[in-house]
Formats: C-alpha cells, structure tokens, sequence
C-alpha cells in the first residue's frame, strides 16, 4: 500500500502546472474518505506546492479522480480477498467437524449388523447400505436386496412387498418380524422421514430374538387352537373335554344339542353328560387304567336310542372323548350276520358239495351233500380241520385224482387262497365220478369249495357230440344252406353253403347267436322286415308250427328259395337254394321295361301336374299375401301379421322347391336351355353369397371368398351359375358347425373357370358320395336346415348343362369339397355336343 502512495506522490510533484490546491485537495478528500494517513499527506503536499490555472486544474481533477477509483477498486479487491480466504478457511474447518461426526454417526448407526435403504422423494432409485451377508451371498448385487422372495419365503416376502409399496405411496409405516428361507429370524421397520421412505432391517438376537421367536409360536399355536376348535365345533359328532377333576372343560355344539343344553356354559353349571352313570364308571375305569377307553354304546339322543363308538384318551392333566355315530354300521353288521346264517342255511339244502375255509384254512362250514360226497367223519369235520389234513385224509382213501406229485398239485389248489377270481376244473376220482371243481376265493379271506358230481352230464354229452359230428358231416355234405335253430332261438347247427351264402363268419356262428342277432348280419343282404319276422315267429313259435315256404331277392341281386320247417325235437331248420341264375334274365327283362315305362310316364305326369296343379295356386296365394300385407288394404293385429309372415315363407320355400322340381324335370326332357352371356364371376358369387347371409348370420359362420385376379368373366347362363354357387353354399353351411368357416374360391385354368366351395361339417360317407346328386337324396343327419334333397341334384344338372363337371372330395369327421368347372368356350362345346 505504502509503494502505490509513493508512486502517486512521485507523479503529483511532477505535475508543476497544477492550480489551486485547496480544489484538489477537496477533490482527493472526496474520492478517498477511506484512505490511509499517507493519503492525506498527499493532499496536504499538493496543496502547497501546486498552483495552476483552471483549465489545467480540470484535467488534473479528472486524472486524479481516474486515480482515486483504482485505488478505491485495488483496496475493495484486497478486503474481498481476505474476506474470502477466512470464510473458506472457516468452512473448511465446520465440513471436517461435520465429517467427523457423520463418521462418529455411521459407526453408531452400523455397530449391529443391519441394511438401511432408502427412497428420496420423487426418485424409485434405492440407496442401500449396510451389511449385505445377513440376505445375500457375498458376491451377490446390493440391488438383489430388494428381490424379497430371493431370500424370504413367499408368504413373508408377498408381506414385505405389500408394505414397502404402501410405505412409498401413503408413508405408512410398518414394523415385521420375518423368517428368511435360511432360518435366520430378522425384523424389518419402515418409516417416512425427512421426506425419505427409509426401511432398515436387522436381525434379532439375544431377548429380543427369543421374544419374536415366541410370538410367532404363539401366532401358530393360536391358529392351530382356532382350526381344531373350528373343527370341533363344525363336527357333527358330540366332543367334550374334561379336567383333573372330572368336571366339564369343553365341549362342541354337537354335545350341546345331544344334551339338550341350552349352551356350553349351561351344560357346564348343570353337569350334563351324555352317557349313563355305569358307561361313565366304565369309561373312567378305562382312562385310568389304559390311559384310553373304546366302546360301542346306547345312546338316547332326542329322544331316540342310537349307537356310538365311544372313545376318549387322557390328555395332558385331563381328558378329551368323542362320540361317533354307529348305528347305521350297527344295523349293517346285523344285517350282515342275519344274511350269513340265511346263506348258510341254502348252501345247507344244495345238492352240490359246499366247504368253506376261513383265512387260517381251518375249515369253517360243510354242507352234509360235502360229507355225503367224500364220505368223511362228521365229528372230523366238526373239529374244524385245515385243507391239507381234509386233502390228505382224501388222499389216504384214494378218493382223490391219481397225482405224479401230490405236494405240488396240493400246493397248486393252495394257490386259491392268494387269487381273486374264481377258477374251475374236473377232477377224474379213481372210482370212475368226474366232479366239477369251483374253488371261489372269499373277501373276507380262504376259499369256498363247490363240487358236482358230472359223471352222468359228461358221458351224455360225449354221446351227444357223436351224433352231432355225424348231423355235421351230413350237413357239410349239401349244397343247400341249412342251420339249425332251437326253441330258445339260437343257432345249434349250420353248414358251409349257409355261411356262404349269406356272408356270415363261422367263428361267431359257432357262438349260437340268436336269431335277431344273425338277423341283424343279414340285413345288408336282405332287410325285408315282414320276412324277418315270419322267419323269427317260426323259430320261436309253440303252436302252428308247419312248413313255410320263402323266395327271398337279395340287395345283391340274388335270389333264394327258402323253407321253415319245424323239426320234432322243438327246433327249427332253414334251408335255402340259390336260384338267382334261373331268375335273373326275366327279371332283368321285365324290370327294365317297367322302369322306362314308368320313368316317361312319371317325367309327363310330374311337369304336367307341377305346372298347373301347384305353380299357379302357390303364385295366387303370394300374390294374395303380398296384397294383405300392404297397408293400404288396412291395419292388421300382431297375430294376423306374424301368421301372414309364416304363409309368406312357406310358400316361397314351396316355391323354389316348385321351381327346383320344374327345372330338373325340364333339364331331364331335354327342353333346358340356357341363356348365354358374359359371367362375371364376382359379381355371381356375391350374388349367391347375398342370398344365404340371413344364415350365415343365424349360425354365426363366417364366409371366406377368394377370387383370382386373373379370374374374369366366362361364358355362361349368369343366373343358373349364381343358382349352383347358391346352392353349395346353403349346402355348407347347412353342414357346417357353428363358429366355423365356409369358403368360395374362383381361379381361371387354361379351358375353364373352376368354383370351389368348402365347408368343416361332418363330410359324406363313401356310401354316400354316388347319391349325394341323385334326386331327392336328402341327408338330414348333420344338417341344421333340412331340404328336399335337390339342390346337388341341380347344381350337377347345370354343370354338365354348360359342359362342366361336378366334383365331391370328402373326408368323414373332416368337412366336404365341392369342385365345380365351367368351360369358357361354350361354342366348342355345343359343337361336341352336336
């Protein structure tokens, strides 16, 4: 400071044309009221040395007044500078105090092991902190903290979430002891601080860890109390529990209501209990001596006498007991035992040998036909002896089937005693009997042995298989069909030529069928069902039994000569002859004629009457409804309205169907001709398709079209392709499912326009496939709109009227095609044609 005043001291003595100094002096006074003494040295020495004029006063006024505001800008700087370095160094010593005790904080905050996080306001960034090993693998992420269900079961961490969103979005607060999936008990608190959502988590040792341990056993006692309390109270058996001193402690609503309390409290004050006093003594005597006590007991609850299953058990300082009823299970076994004694009483009066041996084996019941049949000891067998000793007394007298290996074959028989189903066999005794052996495994454990003596039956039958074998080869002899049915209806013989002739399996006649079931393999040869049942009245008939001769035509064309004829043991013989040679060519002859002649008259009758029987009446009563239905022929009632809509659409359907018919009959005599002119396919099928949208509609099927871009126009009768594409697409949709799909396709080939119409129904069977075009072949089955079966008819008729062919490729279960070509040069088709 001293070297700046020197300076300017320096400058103002050089200065010797300087006026006045009173002026300047004022001057200087007024630009340094703050300067130092050498200041005002200053002044004082250019006041005494300086004398100027005005004009050089005023210059030096304004260079001194230059020089006193850097002056004034130098000493503010400095003060500024000093100003400033003792606030930095003031600061710098209040942010190391800080320091020092946000360190002495955290190393509070951080003595225990815990994790704070934190959420600013405004900000979904979390700010973790703490020891992360409590949760988390060492070398796990910070951020892995806030995945709950990392390190919490599912309950506890769907718990944790649910608070910390409500703790960020209301700021409420939360404080939760959890249960990591490690086993480590830990509690987390939530609150809202400082506009901060801050969790911190800790885990729980010493009394505090003990105490929430406790808490959360007495939360799962509590809960486990509450579920059998409401167990108990929702049962429908009586359940009590009683204390040290005998005296009612518990007790359900079920015992409540057996004892005609009023509540728990009042069976308590009035000591009601719900058995007698000597099932009470029982009881006490059995949970004193046995710790426990079982029985089944009377019990008169409302008035009724019921059975129980009584049990009850000590517990702790006390006891609990329930009451089950049993009297259904009661009356059961009764039941049970009364029918084992009826059925031992029928088994008693059977011819048949009957032994029944319980689960040890012992034998546990004999008829006397049994002691009868192998002549045994009745006081052997009332002593209850097992299957081998019964077996080995059998075999002792040789009254058993001779055995290579006894153990073995005894062993085998033993093996009934660990099967499930029933076995047979025949035992040959070496005094000639042949018995028929059953050996039934019993439910409740052992067998039941049934023996018939079968000597006389099966040498019978060895007879009559020999006179079968000799009725047999006869039989196979002939060249006529024959079989043999018995009284009962059933087949008992049959030869080669009857198989063959009508087609049938050897196999499953050797089964004797019955006759309504051969019936049933015949019909796709023969359905006549007035034969048929002529045929059944014969075989099964008692009385009027005589010959009945047949003549049987076949759908194979065949035709046979047939006979009933009764035989005199009660069954029935038919026979039949093939004498479809001899029938055939007369036949063949007289059927065509009749059919020619039939097929004109009925072609000239049908148009005839069509004509003028039925199209002229049905266009006067349309024309009639139209008329009624105009409001200028008055007001009709709702019910007169409604039935004028139904005449309307029955005789419009009647109609088309007129107008269907009359087509077909006019294309079948020759006199169809069409209308040619240029198609233009999209036009016809949206023509087509504007007529069946009311069902499209209804049934909720959707209509895909695809048309080539190629496709064009073609020559045609534009109206009887739109009649065709019309009638596909009814026909599809009328099979077609609901929420299904229904397609048109149209593309150009090199000669012909094709159409091709789809549907998802359940397509045509292969039987079915060659009438589909036929007249009046209607299949209702699978259709929700039924018709007269003549749509295909005139969408073939049209076709093949162009030059076309109709197509039909089906899948059963799949949906149908229908492929439709047109050829685009009618001329060269007419020229065929002619």
């Amino acid at each position: 400071m001293s070297g700046v005043i020197v300076s300017m001291r320096r400058t103002l003595l050089s200065c010797t044309s300087l006026a006045r100094s009173g002026l300047v002096g004022g001057a200087l006074a007024a630009l340094l009221p703050a300067a130092p003494a050498e200041a005002a040295d200053l002044v004082d020495t250019l006041s005494i040395m300086l004398d100027f004029n005005r004009q050089e006063l005023a210059v030096l006024a304004t260079a001194l007044a230059l020089l006193g505001f850097s002056v004034v800008a130098a000493i503010l700087l400095m003060r500024t500078r000093v100003r400033t370095a003792k606030n930095e160094a003031r600061l710098r010593a209040r942010i190391g105090e800080l320091q020092l005790q946000a360190d002495r904080f955290g190393a509070l905050l951080f003595a225990e092991p815990q994790i704070l996080i934190s959420w600013p306001a405004g900000d979904n960034r979390a700010q973790i902190s703490g020891d992360f090993s409590m949760v988390l693998p060492r070398d796990a992420s910070p951020q892995r903290v806030l995945a709950f269900g990392t390190w919490l079961p599912p309950e506890p961490a769907l718990q944790m979430d649910h608070a910390v969103d409500a703790l960020r979005d209301r700021g409420d607060g939360f404080q939760l002891t959890l249960t990591t999936a490690h086993g480590h008990t830990l509690e987390a608190i939530g609150r809202a601080i400082g506009g901060q959502a801050i969790v911190r988590i800790r885990e729980l040792s010493g009394l505090r860890r003990d105490l929430a341990e406790t808490h959360l056993r007495y939360k799962a006692l509590s809960d486990e109390t509450e579920m059998l309390r409401g167990f108990a109270a929702a049962a429908p058996w009586p359940i009590w529990a009683k204390g040290e001193n005998g005296a009612l402690t518990y007790a359900n609503p079920a015992y409540v209501r057996a004892t005609e309390a009023h509540s728990v409290t009042d069976a308590q004050e009035r000591k009601l209990e719900l058995l007698d006093s000597a099932d009470r003594t029982a009881m006490e005597r059995g949970l004193k001596d046995a710790a426990h006590f079982n029985s089944r007991l009377p019990i008169v609850i409302g008035g009724e006498r019921r059975i129980y299953d009584v049990r009850a058990v000590n517990v702790g300082s006390g006891s609990v007991g329930v009451a089950i009823d049993a009297s259904e299970a009661d009356a059961l076994s009764s039941a049970l035992v009364r029918m084992a004694e009826a059925h031992r009483r029928t088994l008693d009066q059977l011819s048949s040998g009957v032994a029944v041996f319980d689960g040890h084996r012992r034998l546990a019941f004999y008829n006397d036909s049994y002691r009868r049949l192998w002549d045994l000891d009745r006081s052997f067998l009332d002593a209850n002896p097992d299957d081998s000793s019964v077996l080995d007394q059998l075999r002792a007298a040789r009254k058993l089937p001779e055995q290579p290996d006894f153990r073995a074959w005894k062993a085998k028989l033993h093996e009934a005693y660990r099967a499930v189903e029933t076995a047979k066999d025949t035992w040959f005794l070496p005094d000639g009997r042949a018995l028929s052996v059953v050996t039934t495994p019993n439910p409740e454990g052992g067998v039941t042995y049934l023996f018939d003596d079968v000597t006389e039956s099966l040498d019978l039958a060895r007879r009559f298989d020999g006179l079968i074998r000799v009725q047999r080869e006869t039989l196979d002899s002939l060249a006529e069909g024959v079989a043999v049915f018995g009284s009962n209806g059933k087949a008992q013989l049959f030869n080669p030529a009857f198989v063959r002739m009508w087609k049938l399996s050897s196999d499953a006649m050797r089964d004797e069928p019955h006759i309504q079931t051969v019936e049933g393999w015949c019909h796709q040869l023969f359905d006549d069902p007035v034969v048929w049942r002529q045929i059944r009245e014969a075989i099964t008939s008692i009385e009027n039994r005589a010959d009945v001769p047949l003549k049987l035509e076949r759908k194979d064309g065949s035709v046979l000569d047939g006979m009933i004829r009764p035989l005199p043991d009660g069954a029935t013989m038919l026979t039949f002859q093939d004498i479809t040679d001899t029938e055939n060519v007369e036949r063949a002859l007289r059927e065509r004629n009749e059919a020619l002649e039939a097929a004109d008259q009925m072609k000239v009758d049908f148009v005839h009457h069509v004509s003028y029987e039925l199209r002229s009446p049905l266009t006067t009563i349309i024309g009639f409804a139209h008329f009624l239905s105009d409001p200028s022929t008055g007001p009709l009632t709702p019910k007169q309205a409604e039935y004028l809509d139904y005449v309307t659409k029955s005789t419009n359907a009647l109609l088309a169907l007129t107008n269907n018919i009359l087509d077909l009959a006019t294309i079948d005599a020759g006199a169809m001709k069409l209308e040619l002119g240029q198609v233009d396919v999209s036009k016809a099928i949206e023509l087509a398709a504007e007529g069946i949208q009311d069902r499209l509609a209804t049934d909720r099927i959707r209509l895909k079209v695809e048309i080539a871009p190629d496709v064009g126009s073609f020559i045609g009768d534009e109206k009887r392709v739109v009649q065709v594409l019309y009638n596909l697409l009814a026909n599809a949709v009328g099979f077609s499912p609901q929420d299904s799909t229904v397609g048109i396709s149209a593309r150009r080939t090199e000669r012909s326009v094709v159409f091709t119409v789809t549907d998802s129904g359940p397509g045509i069977p292969a039987d079915m496939k060659d009438k589909v075009f036929n007249w009046f072949e209607s299949r209702s089955q699978g259709s929700r709109h039924r018709g007269a079966g003549l749509g295909l008819s005139l969408v073939r008729s049209f076709v093949e009227l162009h030059g076309g062919k109709v197509r039909v490729d089906s899948i059963v279960g799949r949906g149908t095609v229908v492929i439709c070509d047109f050829p685009t040069d009618q001329a060269a088709h007419r020229d065929a044609a002619e």
